[in-house]
């Protein structure tokens, strides 16, 4: 089992030590381990085999392999869970930003799924070892509600809504900017980056995706949007709302920290730094979610409330907009 990289060194890239870049672009990771992936001949820049040393030229193909091993089985956490409904067929947990939903490569404690399986003894065994119970997930800064499954037969016909776009998703997010409309729709093609592998980008050989979007109010500098994602494409919110120059505040990979910095005023700025200290990830929360309930068949909305970080965000914008 092994975790694969793919990098292309941008064009305004300036000059630096390859395992420095490597140790920013790869997560959970750090420059002693780069160090040793690099002297074991896992990394390779334009096919070769390179050093520590080395500094990055722009063009340039950095390939990456790292080992991993497996667990046999995944450890039950006593992790506290914020359960907002549940029973014997599904359960629905309001999750925290920060927690990742299910253990992969490099990864494997610390997971929505190792705190389900210390308090569940019954879980869905159709998304395998790794992932019991998980139907659908979430970025792991996104907060919100995620459904689990208790039962093979409840995962399949939750699935089966997943597929026949039955199920209802709605966020809340906090954008860069205004909107020119007071509701709309982004539909885009989405695929995985070339140059960034974390990143999802608008292609027109990408796969289809629909974000619907509301304005709920407009702040100074940033908006509160409702979004309906009308198809689940990883990253969809996220990358359709960079693409169309309004990327969640606080966003790392989608430039949601950095945007147009240069072009406010000192005063700015430092509001801005100020709440960037409070949402220190995306802005974006999984408000509620309808669904049938796959042994009633009655339709269900369950809604989380948001997290601190949220809450403390939105407090502020709206002091700052009653100032102004």
């Amino acid at each position: 089992m092994e975790e694969k990289y793919k990098f292309i060194v941008p064009k305004n890239k300036e000059k630096e030590r390859i395992d420095l870049f490597l140790t920013r672009e790869i997560k959970n990771t750090s420059r002693s381990k780069v160090k040793v992936l690099i002297e074991s001949g896992n990394v390779l820049v334009n096919s070769k085999k390179t050093k520590k040393s080395h500094l990055v030229n722009p063009g340039e193909i950095i390939e990456v392999v790292i080992p991993v091993s497996k667990p046999e089985k995944i450890v039950p956490e006593n992790i506290p869970l914020d359960v907002i409904y549940e029973d014997n067929e599904i359960v629905l947990i309001n999750k925290k930003p920060g927690m990742v939903v299910h253990p992969a490569c490099g990864n494997f404690s610390g997971t929505l799924v190792n705190a389900l399986l210390y308090r569940y003894k019954n879980l869905s065994e159709l998304g395998g070892v790794l992932k019991p119970g998980i139907v659908h997930r979430l970025d792991k800064d996104t907060s919100g509600v995620i459904i689990v499954a208790r039962n093979d037969r409840s995962h399949r016909i939750l699935a089966q809504q997943f597929f026949e776009r039955k199920i209802e998703k709605i966020y809340w997010a906090v954008i860069w900017g205004t909107l020119n409309q007071e509701e709309g729709t982004i539909e885009e093609n989405l695929r995985r980056s070339k140059k960034d592998r974390k990143k999802f980008v608008v292609s027109f050989n990408g796969k289809r995706g629909v974000t619907h979007f509301k304005l709920l109010e407009e702040f100074y500098l940033l908006s509160l949007v409702e979004v309906k994602p009308r198809t689940g494409r990883t990253h969809q919110i996220r990358s359709h709302f960079a693409h169309i120059g309004n990327p969640i505040f606080g966003d790392p990979v989608y430039g949601g920290r950095n945007r147009k910095l240069s072009h406010l005023t000192a005063g700015e700025r430092v509001y801005i730094s100020r709440l960037l200290s409070i949402m220190n990830r995306q802005a974006l929360h999984a408000k509620s979610i309808g669904f049938f309930h796959p042994s009633t068949g009655e339709f269900m909305t369950i809604e989380a409330s948001l997290p601190d970080d949220f809450k403390v965000l939105l407090e502020l914008l709206e002091r700052e907009k009653k100032i102004k």
